[in-house]
């Protein structure tokens, strides 16, 4: 794999943990350029970004084992519980969502969210985003 490709998908998978990052900007400007193909770049980004997804959400399931659910107390979080329990593993499609994405994933965990569906419509969200990021930039 070549070297932009993997700094691509680390941008994405730190842009999805805790931490901020830019793999928007920097998916854009790999587009612009015209390199790689499209969708080489459209899954390393994914791939990364649903990596780093996951981990929040086994960072929500670890915290569960040690302290069970009872209340949440950050808003974001008081936030992404009431949509999970109404919507279930289909909340997390909107994981891609700055501020809101990240506590969807941890909450999802620790409310003990089925691992497979969790993927299945992570995945698809920041799909769908990273194509429309490409194709503004084609």
């Amino acid at each position: 794999m070549d070297v932009s490709l993997v700094a691509l998908f680390v941008s994405a998978f730190i842009s999805a943990t805790l931490l901020p990052g830019g793999s928007e900007a920097l998916l854009a400007w790999m587009v612009h350029q015209g390199e790689y193909s499209v969708m080489s770049l459209v899954l390393s980004a994914t791939a990364g970004n649903v990596l780093g997804s996951l981990v929040t959400f086994g960072m929500g399931s670890l915290l569960r084992l040690k302290f069970p659910l009872k209340t949440l107390e950050k808003p974001q979080h008081q936030r992404a519980q009431r949509m999970i329990e109404r919507y279930g593993p289909l909340a997390l499609i909107m994981a891609w969502l700055p501020i809101i994405g990240d506590p969807l994933c941890f909450v999802a965990g620790w409310l003990g969210v089925r691992f497979s569906l969790s993927v299945i419509t992570i995945a698809i969200g920041k799909l769908l985003r990273y194509l429309v990021i490409a194709g503004l930039f084609l």
